[in-house]
């Protein structure tokens, strides 16, 4: 397989993201009434007749006989209702949808606008989620409503459509145009059958004018067949094959540095408007383009920035030569038009370097080239002072001594050698220095090599005459072949140092991401990217994001002394709000010292970098520009990655917010109406006069239920000031065999019926912790183990001193914990076997206990005893918190 018939590995990603994709069919009308709805219905009733799977997930019949005849008889999901001020709004049930999950859905009107509140505000982003799920979708839509195409309706029409699809959508669709004639369409709008009668009179003296109707399907056709012919393309890239395949036309304009490249994109902007066809202006970046004066880059840029106010795509290709970077980009583009300037040169100049033009005539075949001629003498040529152009003095004493140590080592072993081994010899400092110092100083080689081997090999030795007619022949031979090596060695370094630019390039916009990819903080990214960007086109730069208040305000710069005024302030929320380039050097606001590039992710803006150059020049040259564009793209790409993962913390954290109120309603429900009801059951029994043998009991009740009920209040309050950061630790030394008796004392209620053995040497040693805290955690445990543990089983308090930590343990004997899910228990309000979340209470217990000892700089751990049934919660004091000396000091 040759290099021209390999598979573009871009058009088989793409082929490759489709796969388990629905696939996607446009309805695509010239105007309303045209058809649309009635042929979608009616291919979509014909695959049901088929045996598909095909449902109506929604469909506007505007009261249109023969629509609604269509639509009786398929299936039709009910919509979703939307209440919306005051009244209610009917949308497609886009879940509904899903659940379904037919093998085809029927969606009208893909440029609907979804009532607020829906998942997406746009309907063709629901046909994108359709999509995503391998549901194949028929649509309709009307050419005005296509993005690309809204300003051009306007200029006619007079109506500016707010409701706009994409372009991109088209392009991965099959479209079906559906047509009628102008004359037709007035008829039936005529008949009453696109709008009521007073409508239509409306209509046909605005819109609906023959004029507009006849431009309307214009567009529609082309747009079509536009799509169309990019789908062709990227197939056949993808298949690797050949040719133009010219189903439409498609031109490309060659620029140059040359004060007359203007006229070209000029011409090459009427050719296509006359072909109808998409364009194209190519640069090719050859090693030439490094020795450019800053006028010449300048030419450049303007030349650039005039192809793409006139709408043409422009393109920056590197090539060891301008024919092959042509020829390639042709081939590539499946371009069929090629627009060239042909300067006047003389004889002896196409005798040395051969006509481009020529070549390019001679070795495009299949594509019609343009020649214009181009007068160089509008300006005058910029003559640029370039360092090394003729060579360094260090490559040239570098050739010489090189030569010199050829005719030492020549001379050494001239008894040994012939004189035409001798010859070849001095082909080495030839290419040594062609290849490492240039063309100029290889040539230079050739000539001192020359006439080395002249002076001190040929007789007469030691004269630069020759008395052999052979010995001549020799020197010539070697000189051309100097020359040609020369020649050959420096189109080698040439290509070389090409491909070490693109690699510099490839691998700066790997680093630059690379970089970018470990960075979780937005305004630390800002930095970065600003950063970079200065580093390598040493220019000032700002990003601007979004403001609160509408607009844009600056993120990040590399100058703490950035200077923006208002034409650059304008400049930059222009660029924001329209997505396009403005400022210095483009199309919009040039009068800016700053030029503003948008940092777009689809259709979004996500910001706006701002480039200026120290010497108030244009911020970056045009041959820089590709690369300049990786990085914004990639920099958008990494802004988006930070916003969607915010977007997903602040849904994380909406419903973790929702699930705890529920839960938190449920507890509350419950743990205050159990204590409640004792409460007051015990206070009417003592208001009714009960026996005096009972009173006592009954008092114990209220106190009981009241201390429940305190410490419940006591735990949401705890878990207020933990989720608030508000907790104030007052650390000392603490006795744990004192804190347990405490503890286990003031939770003598919650362990009634269990026997508790408090296995805690005294002799342990003092630890570092906040009295009360613990006291918390140690009351919350257990309770727990009260709560939970089988009755009258015992419930063990222990502790150890080993391995450099300290660990308390509260043991129960009960059905322990679900394994594997052990961790689980120390989540807030959540509630499982084996804690205090499966009976009764908050689920906040042992959450308080995690959140108390995490605070304290402890640990704790819930597992499963090994030693007989039952659940272990352990608080795990590490070698730092605990008091060597065993006597209180901290």
């Amino acid at each position: 397989m040759t290099t021209g018939e390999r598979p573009d590995p871009d058009a088989l990603l793409r082929a490759a993201a489709q796969e388990g994709r629905g696939r996607l069919k446009i309805f695509l009308g010239a105007a309303p009434g045209v058809g649309k709805t009635f042929e979608m219905l009616s291919e979509g009733a014909a695959r049901r007749r088929d045996g598909v799977d095909v449902v109506v997930a929604v469909v506007e019949t505007h009261g249109r006989v023969e629509t609604e005849a269509l639509v009786r008889g398929q299936e039709v999901l009910p919509r979703r209702a939307v209440p919306y001020e005051g009244r209610t709004l009917h949308e497609m049930d886009l879940d509904a949808v899903l659940a379904r999950s037919p093998r085809l859905a029927l969606v009208d009107e893909l440029a609907h606008t979804n009532a607020p509140g829906s998942r997406h505000p746009k309907r063709y982003q629901d046909v994108e989620e359709l999509l995503a799920a391998g549901i194949d979708v028929y649509t309709t839509v009307n050419i005005q409503h296509v993005e690309s195409l809204n300003d051009v309706v306007a200029s006619f029409t007079r109506v500016r459509v707010r409701e706009t699809v994409p372009d991109r959508i088209l392009e991965a669709a099959e479209i079906e145009v559906v047509d009628i004639p102008p004359d037709e369409l007035i008829e039936r709008l005529k008949a009453g059958k696109v709008y009521l009668p007073q409508e239509a009179t409306r209509a046909l003296s605005h819109f609906f004018s023959k004029s507009n109707l006849s431009a309307l399907r214009e567009l529609a056709l082309r747009r079509a067949a536009q799509a169309v012919d990019a789908q062709m393309l990227d197939h056949v890239r993808s298949l690797g094959v050949g040719g133009t395949w010219a189903g439409g036309e498609r031109l490309v304009v060659a620029v140059s540095e040359f004060p007359g490249a203007d006229e070209l994109v000029r011409a090459a902007k009427r050719a296509a408007d006359a072909l109808r066809a998409p364009w194209t202006a190519l640069f090719i970046d050859t090693p030439r383009t490094a020795q450019f004066g800053e006028g010449q880059h300048r030419r450049l840029a303007q030349t650039m920035t005039l192809a793409t106010q006139l709408g043409a795509a422009v393109a920056t290709v590197p090539a060891p030569n301008v024919v092959e970077g042509i020829r390639g980009f042709l081939a590539d583009a499946r371009a069929t038009q090629l627009v060239v300037g042909k300067s006047k040169r003389s004889r002896w100049f196409e005798l040395r370097h051969g006509s481009v033009v020529d070549r390019l005539v001679r070795e495009t075949p299949g594509v019609t080239v343009h020649v214009l001629p181009v007068e160089e003498a509008q300006a005058p040529r910029e003559r640029v002072a370039r360092r090394g152009a003729w060579g360094s003095p260090t490559g040239y004493l570098a050739t010489l001594a090189l030569v010199a140590a050829v005719t030492a080592a020549a001379s050494a072993l001239f008894h040994v050698l012939n004189l035409g081994n001798v010859a070849l010899l001095y082909l080495l400092p030839v290419m040594a220095a062609a290849s490492l110092y240039g063309l100029r100083t290889g040539l230079f080689a050739g000539l001192a090599s020359s006439l080395a081997y002249n002076f001190f090999f040929l007789p007469p030795v030691g004269t630069l005459s020759v008395s052999n007619p052979e010995n001549v022949v020799s020197i010539f031979v070697l000189l051309g072949v100097a020359i040609a090596t020369s020649q050959l060695t420096a189109r080698v370094r040439a290509q070389a140092d090409l491909a070490a630019a693109s690699a510099r390039a490839n691998a700066t916009l790997a680093g630059f991401l690379h970089r970018l990819g470990g960075i979780n903080d937005p305004a630390e990214a800002a930095r970065v990217i600003c950063e970079d960007i200065r580093r390598l086109f040493d220019v000032q730069v700002v990003l601007l994001a979004p403001a609160p208040g509408g607009g844009v305000a600056v993120q990040a710069a590399t100058r703490a002394d950035y200077s923006l005024q208002t034409m650059d302030m304008a400049a930059a929320n222009w660029a924001f709000d329209t997505g396009n380039p403005a400022g210095k050097g483009s199309a919009t606001l040039a009068a800016s010292e700053w030029l503003f590039q948008p940092l777009k992710a689809g259709e979004r803006t996500l910001a706006v970098l701002g480039l200026a150059s120290e010497s108030g020049g244009d911020p970056v040259r045009a041959d820089r520009l590709p690369l300049l564009t990786g990085l914004i793209d990639q920099a958008a790409l990494v802004l988006e990655r930070l916003r969607l993962e915010a977007e997903i913390r602040d849904v994380d954290a909406v419903r973790t917010r929702d699930r705890l109120r529920a839960a938190l309603l449920s507890s509350v429900s419950h743990d205050l109406r159990t204590p409640l009801t004792a409460v007051m059951a015990a206070a009417a029994e003592l208001r009714r006069g009960g026996a005096a043998d009972q009173q006592g009991e009954l008092v114990a009740t209220i106190e009981g239920e009241a201390a429940r009920l305190n410490r419940f209040v006591a735990n949401l309050l705890d878990m207020a000031r933990v989720e608030a950061g508000a907790l104030k630790l007052k650390v000392e030394a603490i006795d744990l065999s004192d804190a347990v008796t405490g503890a286990a004392h003031d939770a003598r209620r919650a362990l009634e019926g269990h026997a508790v053995r408090l296995d805690v040497p005294p002799d342990l040693p003092l630890v570092r912790a906040d009295p009360q805290l613990l006291h918390h955690c140690l009351l919350n445990l257990l309770d727990n183990a009260g709560r939970y543990a089988d009755p009258n089983t015992e419930i063990v308090v222990e502790g150890r001193h080993r391995h450099g930590s300290l660990r308390l343990a509260v043991l129960d004997r009960g059905p322990g914990l679900p394994p594997g899910r052990e961790a689980e228990v120390f989540e807030t309000f959540r509630r499982l076997e084996g804690s205090d979340r499966a009976i009764h209470g908050t689920g906040l217990g042992l959450a308080i206990v995690k959140a108390f000892a995490e605070s304290m700089g402890m640990s704790v751990e819930a597992s499963n005893r090994t030693d007989e049934r039952g659940a272990a919660f352990t608080l795990i004091f590490p070698h730092a918190l605990i008091v060597r000396d065993g006597g209180g000091g901290l």
